[in-house]
């Protein structure tokens, strides 16, 4: 029975071996049937629906929070996981870590394990209608875990609520598929950053 996680932070592994990690907004069968016409217990999570066939395992993360950074402290949270997974590793400088974009007015996302953070994104308004979500960076130990699913999900619901339509992001070339996976589809031809090879997609936010 999927009910007991209703609520909770948790950790899906689906059959194909893909990680779901967040909080689990569990169907019963009749609302599944509802809903999607298919008559089985489901769990949605991050933007993604998983039957109960569908699903290896569930394991809880009670450890695992969602923070949306606007004190100086969890912002700190922010910088440490960029400096420690990006910048360190990739020779970036703070300087360019740390663009225009990181201003007061920005606003970060940040997952703790146990009130230490693995995991960032940053958002900032294109236009009125358009929101960009960048720097999504997941700590290497906590990786191919769902995580970072979790942080551009806990992102778009953050420019829902702000009333934007549409998440706007640049993918490095190798992340592609993840975002494509999330409902991204390209928009740009890939651009040559100082560092990476970065390619602009779009998703509109229902």
């Amino acid at each position: 029975m999927l009910d007991q996680y209703d609520g909770r932070m948790v950790r899906i592994r689906d059959h194909s071996g893909r990680n779901y990690t967040g909080t689990a907004d569990v169907l019963t069968e009749e609302d599944a049937f509802q809903e999607y016409g298919r008559k089985e217990e489901a769990i949605r999570i991050n933007g993604a629906l998983l039957y109960a066939g569908d699903i290896a395992s569930v394991e809880e993360k009670e450890a695992l929070s969602v923070i949306r950074a606007v004190e100086t402290w969890q912002r700190a949270g922010a910088y440490y996981v960029r400096i420690q997974a990006m910048a360190k590793k990739h020779h970036i400088t703070l300087r360019q870590e740390f663009d225009a974009h990181d201003t007061p007015d920005t606003r970060y996302i940040v997952v703790t394990d146990r009130d230490f953070p693995v995991a960032t994104a940053r958002l900032y308004p294109i236009d009125a209608c358009r929101m960009m979500i960048g720097r999504v960076v997941v700590l290497p130990e906590y990786r191919r875990q769902g995580i970072g699913r979790m942080v551009v999900s806990a992102c778009e619901d953050w420019a829902k609520e702000l009333h934007f339509r549409s998440a706007v992001l640049e993918s490095r070339d190798n992340k592609v598929g993840f975002y494509e996976q999330m409902g991204y589809s390209v928009c740009a031809k890939p651009v040559e950053g100082e560092t990476f090879c970065c390619i602009r997609m779009e998703k509109k936010l229902s």
